[in-house]
Order: C-alpha cells, then sequence, then structure tokens
C-alpha cells in the first residue's frame, strides 16, 4: 500500500519528489513498483520533470520486459495513475521515511544473513556492524542550505548560543580561543621541526583526560609507546629520561593514581606513515564503540 502511495505521490507531486528522490533506493521497492520506480528515476533524472502515465507505458513498452513483467508494471501505472486524494505533505514525508528505515533494516539483515551463511563472496562477517550501522542511519535530510535572508532569526539564536567546549589548561590558550576548543571542530597546531607540536598534543590529550573526557589520540608518525611515554611524564610529573629509572611498584603505584583520579579514558592508535586516511579512522571509531563502548569527546 505505501510503495503506491510513494509512486502515486512521485508523478504527481513535485515539492514530494524534489525531496525525497535522492533517498528513495531501487532495491527498497519489491516486484513491479520497482520496475516502475526505476522508469520514474530515469525519466525526473534525464528530464528533470515528474513523468506522466503515458511516457511511463511508453517507457515500459520499449523496456525488455517478458509479458508477465510489463503487464504487472503497467496494472501499477493504472493503479497510480487513479486520482486520489492527497495526504498531508508532513504525513507523507514522515510516513515514506520510516518506509525507508524499515526496508532498509529488512534488507541489511537479509544480507547479514547470506554472509554468515557464506552465500556472500564479497563480504565477510567482519562487514556485519557497519552493514546495520549503514541501515540503522537512514533518514532524510531535505535542508539545502542556509536561506540568508530567511533564516535571520536561526541565526541570531546561533550567535547567542554557547558553545560546549573543552578547555586547555593553559590560561593564555583559553584566552586565545575564547574558552577552550569548541567539539566538532578541526583545530591545526603548526610549528617548525623539532619545535614541539607532538609534545603540545600530548599535553593536551593528558588535560583532557584530567578533566574526565574520553580521548582519542591517532598518531601517523611515533609509535603508540612513545606518544604514552610523553603523556606519562606530563600526568605524573616526572621527566621523560627519568620514567626508566622508576621501580615497577612505583610506576605502577603513578599509573594507579592516575586511573583512579580521572574518570575519563585515553586511547592511543597508532598507523603507518602514509598509509591511513579518513576510511582507517571512521572504521576505528566504529569498532570502539562497539567492542569497547568508547566515544571520544
Amino acid at each position: 500500500m505505501i510503495q503506491t502511495v510513494i509512486l502515486r505521490n512521485l508523478i504527481t507531486n513535485d515539492d514530494f519528489t524534489r525531496k525525497v528522490i535522492p533517498f528513495l533506493r531501487k532495491d527498497y521497492f519489491e516486484g513491479s513498483h520497482r520496475i516502475v520506480f526505476d522508469k520514474i528515476l530515469e525519466f525526473v533524472g534525464k528530464y528533470n520533470k515528474l513523468p506522466t502515465p503515458e511516457s511511463l507505458n511508453v517507457e515500459l513498452d520499449e523496456s525488455f520486459l517478458n509479458d508477465q513483467q510489463f503487464s504487472d508494471a503497467a496494472g501499477v501505472v493504472q493503479e497510480i495513475s487513479t486520482p486520489a486524494e492527497n495526504p498531508d505533505s508532513e504525513w507523507l514525508l514522515e510516513h515514506t521515511e520510516k518506509w525507508c528505515q524499515d526496508r532498509a533494516i529488512h534488507l541489511a539483515i537479509m544480507k547479514s544473513i547470506s554472509i554468515i551463511d557464506g552465500k556472500d563472496p564479497e563480504m565477510t562477517k567482519n562487514a556485519l556492524p557497519e552493514l546495520l550501522s549503514e541501515a540503522l542511519s537512514v533518514g532524510f535530510d531535505t535542508n539545502v542550505g542556509h536561506d540568508y535572508l530567511a533564516n535571520g532569526e536561526q541565526r541570531y539564536e546561533f550567535y547567542h548560543q554557547v558553545e560546549d567546549k573543552i578547555p586547555f589548561d593553559l590560561d593564555r590558550f583559553n584566552e586565545i580561543t575564547k574558552g577552550g576548543l569548541p567539539k566538532k571542530t578541526l583545530n591545526i597546531a603548526l610549528a617548525g621541526t623539532g619545535v614541539g607540536k607532538s609534545l603540545f598534543m600530548c599535553h593536551v590529550a593528558g588535560s583532557v583526560l584530567a578533566q574526565g573526557k574520553n580521548a582519542l589520540y591517532i598518531t601517523m608518525e611515533m609509535a603508540e609507546e612513545k606518544i604514552a611515554e610523553r603523556i606519562d611524564a606530563n600526568l605524573m610529573n616526572v621527566a621523560i629520561d627519568q620514567l626508566g629509572n622508576l621501580s615497577k611498584e612505583m610506576f605502577t603505584s603513578k599509573v594507579k593514581n592516575i586511573s583512579d583520579k580521572y574518570q575519563g579514558q585515553l586511547l592511543i592508535k597508532e598507523y603507518p606513515t602514509g598509509n591511513a586516511h579518513v576510511g582507517h579512522f571512521r572504521a576505528l571509531l566504529k569498532e570502539l564503540k562497539l567492542k569497547k563502548n568508547f566515544i571520544p569527546d
């Protein structure tokens, strides 16, 4: 039923079509509804306007369909051509989005079963978390950008909202950044060779941990142990060249004190120089969330 409602509005409701067609996938539909949707998608993509029932029938007639497929698809076209009361636009968008989510989850589950049974030659069981995660994230984002004139009030609210920042433990840096680093922002430390970029980042990682927050340190230059060594020196207040002189009992005691004192987590991950990209980082974040319930702040 919902497939028919969606297809009917795709050929009669231009506003609805523009909003949802980027998010609709052919495999969400079944049987003859999929054939008709494919023709609608091709028509809109080629002519940038909605197809008529007549144009759909011509497209079907020119397709390589057997008699049964053609008959069923033509029946769907006739059904969606029948005049019907237009549903509320908000209701229609909401139910179309929910249907897409349900279909995405259903397809992901069926794909997962195929992978588990060893019937998929291209994917292994390691792909299951990402497969299901992508299905669960399906949704409509109909925002096409910020309208400077129409969205003035939103802009005013943005200027006056209080940002959630992670402060430095260095007063001068807090002064420069007006309270610290806003979350979900890219911040770059630039300096010459040997000046202390890594020392600075290790210091920041230690200060984030000291605030009870979660930090993920990704290094593509130094070994994980070398990064941890610098953070040890920072949090233990011991010179780097003196760490090796600590007894095992004293070192273990200092680590325990840090663990008891701070509630956050600090993970260090090393990648070979020049071999990692954003795909590796995205996969790492998903893996940490699944295996360790770790989400960096």
